[in-house]
């Protein structure tokens, strides 16, 4: 998430920074890590469980049964704290909510494109799914809403899991637990770099998976851009990103609560600010200190925000627009005196959190419904985050009739031969033979 040189350039006499990043945002793709995943997927690929076996005993410390049987996921929630238990249900339940609604505005259609030619698409699910559930320095119980739910939803068959095992050799219940709600029909006790591959290959009695989806680390996200071709990825995965647009009626304790929100995620996670009020800015700016200050993770968020973090005053709203559409956000809050006016004009994001009571964090624990799967590094300028739709495939079909035939079949052959293409003129060619017959 970086301003792109060419913008800066434009609108140099428009904006200051008060905190401009002091690194840019790291390489998407580290040798190093390509290295090492490639060669492990390689060798997964040729020698198969084996391979996982190994892998699962030298990174995980881990030689126990990789399938989690039915009964394991029903018993999660029992020991879970009654709290945590009906939070878990709440964003299940949400998310699941939200995308059966988009399900529904997914509808199949037909069209007379012209007399005789009739043309239509059909959604029909993927097949299946394999969907990572991460589970190391911070379990993401939500993932499984997002990947796992967002699936079923959208009429996936078969839908398989993997989480890698605790110290103790067990899963995290949570992240259990928030499967079983979601629908998941088999659960593997897997991580890493072998997880996926497993699921892409399909290495425990499954077919390989037609898709797989979830967040990860470095090698997680790796292993998916690899993997990408032989099977379908939700997104390439960069650090979380959330950038702010506040102006003077904004709560700058807020906001900066919620620009650390997102740096907690990890060191390198880009947090930005863009006001018109300069007053806001330096006062963000105290804010952050003072709250760093008594934050538990401030070993992650405060060189996330020292190195990657930015606050940014411009001198109309318009700039503030411009700027943004460039920064295109991973997660983009809006905090103003005019919130519809940014949101009518803005496009380039993951998902908008508009007004003071919305938070990146609703999202990011399946409160809100919306899922949390966004493209980051500049991605929202072309792509969009995970959805129910993402699980589907538009399949078109034509259906013509005999009296549409001498128009099409005439066109055809023009083009064709213009082109050189004998057998596609033929095609219509003959078809206009039996037309005449």
């Amino acid at each position: 998430m970086r301003f792109t040189p060419q913008v800066l350039s434009s609108l140099q006499s428009s904006f200051q920074f008060l905190k401009a990043p002091s690194q840019s945002p790291s390489a998407q793709h580290d040798p190093r890590v390509v290295e090492v995943v490639g060669r492990m997927l390689d060798d997964i690929d040729r020698n198969g469980l084996d391979a996982v076996r190994t892998y699962a005993r030298t990174l995980d410390d881990f030689d126990g049964d990789f399938v989690l049987e039915t009964e394991e996921l029903e018993r999660s929630g029992s020991r879970l704290p009654e709290d945590l238990r009906h939070a878990i249900e709440l964003g299940s339940e949400r998310t699941r909510a939200f995308a059966r609604e988009s399900r529904r505005h997914l509808e199949d259609f037909e069209v007379e494109t012209a007399p005789g030619i009739l043309c239509g698409v059909r959604y029909v699910p993927l097949r299946q799914v394999g969907a990572y559930l991460p589970a190391g320095r911070f379990p993401l119980t939500a993932s499984a809403f997002m990947s796992v739910g967002v699936a079923k939803e959208a009429g996936v068959d078969l839908v398989t899991a993997a989480t890698p095992p605790q110290p103790n050799g067990r899963a995290n219940d949570a992240v259990l637990y928030a499967a079983h709600l979601s629908g998941v029909d088999r659960m593997y006790l897997l991580g890493g770099v072998q997880a996926l591959a497993t699921l892409a290959f399909g290495l425990l009695d499954d077919l390989p998976a037609d898709m797989i989806v979830g967040a990860g680390n470095a090698y997680v996200a790796e292993a998916k851009r690899q993997l990408f071709g032989r099977v379908a990825i939700d997104l390439p995965a960069g650090p979380s990103e959330v950038a702010v647009i506040a102006d003077e009626t904004a709560d700058p304790e807020i906001v900066a609560a919620d620009l650390l929100g997102q740096a907690e995620h990890g060191p390198n996670s880009p947090a930005a600010l863009i006001t018109t009020s300069e007053a806001l800015g330096h006062a963000v700016l105290a804010s952050i200190d003072e709250q760093l200050a008594t934050l538990s993770t401030r070993e992650i968020a405060g060189p996330a925000w020292r190195d990657y973090g930015s606050v940014t005053v411009a001198d109309s709203r318009e700039t503030v627009a411009l700027l943004m559409d460039d920064l295109a956000p991973e997660h983009l809050e809006i905090i103003t005196g005019d919130d519809d006016w940014y949101h009518d004009r803005l496009r380039n994001y993951g998902s908008v959190f508009l007004g003071p009571w919305s938070t990146v964090a609703y999202s990011d624990k399946g409160m809100a419904g919306t899922n949390h799967t966004l493209p980051t590094a500049g991605g929202s300028k072309h792509t969009a985050g995970l959805s129910v739709s993402r699980f589907l495939k538009p399949l078109t079909f034509q259906r013509v009739q005999r009296e549409a035939t001498p128009v099409a079949a005439e066109a055809v052959r023009v083009i064709s031969d213009s082109e050189g293409m004998e057998a596609h003129s033929r095609t219509a060619a003959y078809r206009m033979d039996r037309y005449r017959s």
